[in-house]
């Protein structure tokens, strides 16, 4: 006998959705993600906040890796976008847009430096992937230098970039010209440059890779390396962007300019999909040469444009930068405080403002601490490329009790790891 959706409980209707998911989409995801307590469906939305289809409430500290900055629903957004559907669809990729063009403009006024033209795309994998070809294009040479353990995305260009085989083994052989070296690693780098070398692409800090940061002097040396060599800087802010690490850019901090700058995740304000790729007018050279060397049917919609711009300008009429570097300190206090308590267990905090990693013992211990953490109220993940690693991206405008409440929930969730024999456990 088939129950009525209108009588079906809550936990049954999570149960069907986690089963339609498994034998739908990705059974090995849900897998994971079951052992890791994060078997959530998403329900109700709001701020720093997100309820499980059953109602237990979470601080989400995933974000889909920075992609939610400006909160869950934030509803200045959801209303720019809701009047934007009254009006409007996508727009033809084709033409001129006014909403294109107004974007373009404050993406200008805000990114270091002279960065000034923009080509829009749907994610950051395909602005990394622009970005590289502008670099070869332009410099009429082939070679890209990213770093160890770094990620930009999982499409053609960018997964050839990426510093970790396990992504590209499956897909060998990789577009040729790519190679990686250690990051924060400046001898290294300059050892690796050739006269084949288009660019250098460089996360300001690694988010995948475990919430790595770059030093100012790394960035300046780099800087100094590219202009002496002839070769472009890229960076992929894509995770940094928009706030992150406590200035509206992470090159803000060291005031290194790049060459290219690519952005995404929250530039769409967790509503619209949108990327877009900055580049110095001079680079546009190659853009007017080549006009249709980089299409996208979806990327710039007039949709995407218009949340884009609301986005930038709720950032800076509510001083959400600011906020985030206030939060950053606040939770680094709490930081400090476990690391005394837990000189066993944690044995390093990596944090750039809201951009946070605790770098803990071994790799069991991340699986382990996403699910204590889950039950205590707070969505967490380890890190892809380090398990080690505890990534913390909450949203922006985290109040400064939901900072105390996680910082609460890590206490708990330490001691408890604790107490299943801690690091020798596993």
């Amino acid at each position: 006998m088939t129950i009525p959706a209108a009588e079906k409980t809550p936990e049954t209707k999570k149960q069907e959705a986690l089963a339609d998911f498994a034998r739908f989409v990705n059974p090995q995801k849900a897998r994971v993600l079951k052992n890791a307590g994060l078997d959530i469906i998403e329900d109700r939305r709001e701020g720093a906040m997100v309820w499980d289809i059953t109602g237990e409430a979470y601080i989400d500290c995933i974000t889909s890796a920075g992609s939610f900055n400006v909160g869950r629903r934030n509803p200045v957004i959801v209303q720019a976008l809701k009047e934007a559907l009254d009006r409007y669809d996508l727009g033809g990729f084709l033409l001129c847009s006014k909403q294109k063009a107004d974007l373009a403009r404050k993406l200008a006024e805000i990114t270091p430096g002279d960065l000034q033209f923009v080509m829009f795309g749907a994610g950051g994998g395909e602005a990394n992937d622009f970005a590289i070809k502008l670099a070869r294009g332009f410099t009429f040479k082939t070679d890209i230098i990213s770093t160890v353990k770094a990620y930009h995305g999982h499409t053609g260009f960018s997964l050839a970039a990426i510093g970790r085989d396990a992504y590209k083994q499956p897909f060998f052989p990789m577009v040729p010209g790519f190679s990686q070296v250690p990051f924060n690693d400046l001898d290294a780098m300059a050892a690796a440059i050739t006269e084949k070398t288009a660019a250098i692409l460089i996360e300001p800090v690694q988010g995948e890779g475990g919430i790595h940061v770059a030093t100012d002097g790394y960035l300046k040396g780099l800087r100094e390396l590219c202009d002496a060599h002839e070769v472009l800087l890229i960076f992929d802010e894509i995770q940094t962007g928009f706030g992150r690490t406590g200035k509206m850019f992470c090159a803000d901090h060291s005031g290194v300019v790049p060459d290219i700058m690519t952005v995404a995740k929250s530039l769409g304000g967790a509503l619209y999909p949108i990327s877009a790729t900055i580049y110095r007018e001079e680079l546009n050279d190659f853009v007017m040469a080549h006009p249709f060397t980089h299409l996208s049917t979806f990327g710039g919609s007039d949709l995407g444009c218009i949340v884009g711009s609301a986005v930038i300008d709720y950032l800076r009429d509510n001083q959400v930068p600011e906020h985030a570097a206030a939060m950053g300190d606040r939770f680094q206090a709490g930081f400090d405080r476990l690391s005394d308590k837990y000189p066993d267990l944690l044995m390093e905090v990596r944090r750039k403002g809201l951009m946070m990693g605790l770098q803990f013992t071994n790799d069991s211990i991340g699986p382990r601490m996403s699910y204590q953490l889950a039950q205590r109220g707070v969505m967490a993940i380890y890190t892809g490329n380090e398990p080690s690693v505890m990534r913390l991206m909450p949203v922006l405008e985290i109040s400064p009790e939901q900072v105390d409440a996680v910082v609460e929930a890590l206490d708990g969730s330490m001691a408890a790891v604790m107490e299943q024999g801690g690091i020798e456990a596993y």
